[in-house]
């Protein structure tokens, strides 16, 4: 009996059981539709998160203060530990700023933006106000390490800076609330009581979480401070590497130049860092474990369905005993029985396994959660040969006990 009389014989024995069959397919189908869904999915989810610490700026650090002591100052990561409460904390100053701009300090350091937030900016134009949730005081450099490009008009410069003018770059968000469809460039909008004139508009953003990343504004340093939050202490200050692969030796230059300004001899620095490379690393491997485990959870439902092939395929052994016996009888070799009960698991899982994919194909055209599905090409090749391989491992033995049988006790059985 040749290959072709096998699969002819197998398609018949399924087909006599078309309801049967059709189930057993549906565990696998089900099986293999989950895995590739929730790689998916985690693959989507990673490749988000990535994408929104990329707009920060992959070469650049973050220095805040930290009164709590440990915060980050070496090169210890992006998240310190805090390791006591400390009693003569330093503010971070333009003075700490300026020094960073030291090149024979810190070689590595492209450029820095000391940083003030205003808090609770109320803006108005006309009859319209809106609260803007970050109102951001820097220098021009800013918008290039955060990654701020301009939509529309341009961002301000080194001499609105010097001059303390009260222009402003507002967020899409902002834009909207308060101008609808009217161009904002060139009229001035009041913040708390001072009026600020409109010089761009950055691009879209879109949410971080559960923040607007364009809900906000960005003006000189000098004219916030003077008009808004006060020449008081910075909020942080964001350092810009000269490139990726220095962004480690940027981060110890700042370090030892901070250190030397506040007096830092031990390990227990009034700042912390954060470095955005770091973190993009720490989170890349939290959300591959993430992956794994989803698609770990999902192959259960794999097993589940194999172990119904191996239930499916034992009943109908069972209830086609005589048929293998009058087959044997009239000369069927071992091989040709086991060849077609093999074949027939085979064929419930890769017809389960390839309708998985094309379902988990059409899945990952939909958001889940907010989240946009990545397919994976390798979850659906792994997906699909772990079906075929479901098939002949959970068929092998019903088709071993079909092929065992003795045609004498076969074809007794009633």
């Amino acid at each position: 009996m040749n290959q072709v009389e096998i699969l002819r014989f197998a398609l018949r024995g399924l087909l006599a059981n078309k309801m049967r069959s059709a189930l057993t397919t549906l565990g696998i189908l089900i099986g293999v539709a989950a895995v590739i869904m929730l790689v998916a999915v985690g693959e989507g989810a990673s490749r988000s998160i990535q994408g929104n610490i990329q707009r920060l700026g992959a070469n650049t650090l973050t220095i805040s203060p930290s009164f709590s002591g440990g915060g980050g100052g070496g090169m210890r990561g992006p998240v310190a530990v805090d390791a006591g409460p400390r009693t003569q904390a330093r503010q971070l100053s333009l003075a700490d700023a300026k020094a960073l701009t030291d090149r024979t300090l810190a070689p590595s350091v492209k450029s820095v933006s000391p940083v003030v937030n205003a808090a609770s900016s109320t803006a108005a134009y006309g009859p319209a106000s809106h609260e803007i949730a970050q109102f951001v005081g820097t220098y021009p450099s800013y918008f290039e390490a955060m990654n701020k490009p301009v939509d529309k008009g341009t961002f301000f410069f080194n001499d609105d800076v010097l001059a303390a003018r009260k222009v402003v770059v507002l967020g899409k968000t902002v834009v909207e609330e308060l101008f609808g469809t009217v161009d904002p460039i060139g009229k001035q909008v009041s913040v708390s009581g001072v009026p600020f004139t409109v010089v761009g508009v950055l691009k879209e953003a879109g949410s971080a979480g559960m923040q607007d990343a364009d809900d906000m504004a960005i003006a000189p340093l000098p004219a916030v401070q003077q008009s808004l939050s006060g020449f008081g202490q910075l909020n942080s200050i964001v350092v810009q590497a000269t490139g990726a692969e220095t962004t480690m030796t940027a981060q110890a230059e700042v370090t030892a130049v901070l250190n030397q300004r506040h007096g830092i001899t031990d390990n227990n620095p009034d700042y912390r860092i954060l470095n955005q490379a770091t973190l993009q690393e720490t989170i890349s491997a939290a959300t591959g474990t993430f992956t794994v485990l989803l698609g770990a959870v999902a192959a259960i439902s794999l097993l589940v369905g194999g172990i119904g092939i191996t239930n499916i395929m034992l009943v109908t052994v069972t209830e086609r005993t005589r048929e293998i016996g009058i087959r044997k009888a009239i000369g069927a070799p071992r091989s040709a029985i086991l060849g077609q009960f093999l074949m027939e698991a085979t064929l419930l899982s890769l017809v389960g396994g390839l309708s998985g994919v094309l379902v988990a194909f059409l899945g990952t055209r939909f958001s889940v959660a907010g989240i946009e599905p990545v397919l994976v090409p390798s979850s659906v090749a792994l997906a699909l040969g772990v079906s075929v391989g479901i098939g002949l491992f959970f068929g092998s033995y019903p088709a071993n006990r079909a092929a065992k049988l003795r045609p004498i006790q076969a074809l007794r059985h009633e």
